[in-house]
């Protein structure tokens, strides 16, 4: 029997059902099935934003009712293999960096293979290492190993958060690409809505587990780790990549002169070290990062020890409040940092949008000077009492901080093109990687400085702020030095249709058969069923968010 060619002469039957060959897909496919499959992934890894919620349980997970506390003078190493005393949470507290500096290290390790691999491979690599991570945690838990845990969820996770983070980005700007920002803005969208999720829901779950001899938590990682592969799996085989060359129905590519700052060609990874405008992005991202994770950092903290009892009516400052009333300022503080999570979401997909009017460069300008204005005031307002304008300037500001994650795509796509932006992307989460250290760093630091100098706590903030503010103008700075690439850059037609061979790049659906993706018109109603699978929990997640944030208002 012959076998079944694709348009290019390729016999279909030696591609594998990962392989990037069957996910190309044919006429009559719905590209807005793309997204919620992209949102599959985000609103799982996401979660890597909510870990805390498992802190304080795992601070006694084996005194129980109370912390079986180590010895204070046993090491972070010793404290990694001890299996007779509760881990501190600052213990814990490194996962977060494990996290982070993952993400970013393994975006730009394989960020070149997600490129030839296609989405749906990096997308079950992703669930296997974050599901897989969730597995080993369980066991570090159960034996109480915190190794375990740090590799687990720590290093195997945090090369699941990579993968899964990038594997749509050049996917979406290729099937958006008459909306690239709003496009990127709705995945990106479900990595800061993946905590909204996952924390409530991992709050009930160690509800439901806890026992006289257990905090829940294993049994909690074991749930969530077979319902996020569940989820994640059915992203991965969702995705599907247009034929090379393809462009929606009725649109037409703007000509080169209309906007000098979106090229039409396209960069090679390899070269993004050593060009000018990339280190420029990155320092633009690092900036906006690392005063948007000072911020979240110190958030909840700031409010109370500024407003003090003026939170719950009580006219008092933070050092002469009870057990009492400290414990009621912090529910006040609680539905606070709930009202940022939403803003932090909701601007990922508000400012990615609009920067498909204004322009990246444009839009990068509005974060850093009304940002940098923002920091500014606060100092002003926290002196002044004015709660309204202390939480509203935190809370643009961190829809600010969510919108540079989302709009940094299309902007890298506008600027070295789409062919490699995936890869590209993965290297420029090095700068989160670093932002996750710088930030929190200055501001932690900062704090102690000034509370060592005998400064009241309502004011520590102030000089940090000011900090915060000379970040944004250098990331300013950087952004307004960005420019057009030279030529040299750019890859000949021939390097171009040698990378497009190694990506398997191929200009007919390599499908067999028909329906979905494989040459048939995609029915309306699995376009709604798909939106439903990610929306309801969404919706869920946000509901339980507002449910915190009317603490903030009452």
């Amino acid at each position: 029997m012959s076998a079944v060619l694709d348009g290019s002469g390729v016999p279909i039957e030696g591609h594998g059902w990962l392989d990037k060959e069957r996910t190309i897909a044919g006429a009559g496919f719905n590209r807005w099935l793309v997204p919620p499959a992209a949102l599959a992934i985000h609103l799982c890894i996401g979660m890597a934003y909510g870990f805390s919620v498992f802190w304080l349980p795992l601070s006694k997970a084996i005194g129980i009712g109370t912390s079986q506390a180590c010895a204070k003078d046993m090491s972070l190493l010793a404290e990694l293999f001890a299996s007779n005393c509760d881990w501190r949470i600052s213990s814990l507290g490194w996962m977060y960096t494990l996290f982070f500096v993952l993400l970013g290290s393994s975006a730009a390790l394989w960020g070149g293979w997600l490129e030839r691999a296609g989405p749906r491979k990096a997308g079950v690599v992703s669930a296997l290492c974050w599901c897989g991570g969730l597995v080993i945690s369980a066991i570090g838990v159960y034996t109480h190993q915190l190794w375990l845990m740090w590799l687990g969820s720590g290093v195997i996770g945090g090369i699941g958060l990579g993968l899964g983070y990038i594997s749509p980005v050049s996917t979406l700007i290729k099937w958006f690409p008459d909306r690239r920002g709003m496009a990127t803005g709705m995945a990106i969208m479900g990595f800061g809505g993946g905590a909204m999720i996952g924390s409530p829901l991992a709050d009930e779950l160690m509800k439901l587990f806890a026992s006289p001899t257990s905090v829940g938590v294993t049994q909690t990682f074991l749930v969530m780790a077979a319902v996020y592969f569940v989820f994640m799996m059915g992203g991965a085989l969702g995705y599907r990549i247009p034929p090379s060359g393809w462009k929606p129905a009725g649109w037409t590519p703007p000509p080169p002169s209309a906007n000098v700052m979106i090229t039409q060609r396209h960069v090679h990874v390899k070269k993004v070290w050593g060009i000018p405008q990339f280190w420029l992005v990155w320092m633009v991202l690092c900036m906006n990062v690392s005063a948007g994770i000072g911020v979240i950092g110190m958030a909840s903290p700031m409010l109370q020890e500024v407003f003090g009892g003026g939170l719950v009516g009580v006219a008092k400052k933070y050092g002469e409040l009870d057990r009492a009333q400290l414990g009621a300022i912090a529910g006040v503080a609680a539905g606070f940092t709930a009202l940022l999570s939403l803003f932090n979401i909701g601007g990922r997909f508000f400012w990615a949008s609009l920067s498909d009017k204004l322009g990246r460069k444009m839009t990068y300008v509005v974060f850093f000077v009304l940002g940098g204005l923002l920091y500014f005031s606060i100092p002003s307002s926290a002196g002044a009492g004015s709660k309204l304008l202390f939480v509203g300037a935190f809370c643009i500001i961190l829809s600010m901080y969510g919108g540079g994650f989302a709009t940094v795509p299309a902007y890298l796509a506008d600027l070295f093109g789409t062919q490699m932006v995936g890869a590209i992307h993965g290297r420029l989460l090095t700068a989160w990687a670093t932002a996750g250290i710088l930030g929190p760093v200055v501001v932690n630091y900062m704090r102690e400085y000034q509370l060592g100098l005998g400064i009241p706590r309502e004011q520590v903030y102030n000089q940090t702020m000011y900090i915060l503010v000379g970040m944004l103008v250098i990331g300013l700075l950087c952004n307004l030095m960005v420019r057009p690439l030279a030529d040299k850059w750019f890859m000949t037609d021939a390097e171009l249709a040698e990378e497009k061979r190694l990506a398997h790049d191929r200009a007919v659906a390599n499908e067999v058969g028909r329906g979905p993706g494989r040459g048939g018109a995609t029915p309306a109603a699995m376009v709604w069923l798909c939106w439903a699978a990610v929306g309801i929990p969404l919706a869920w997640g946000v509901y339980r968010t507002l449910l915190s944030v009317s603490k903030f208002f009452n």
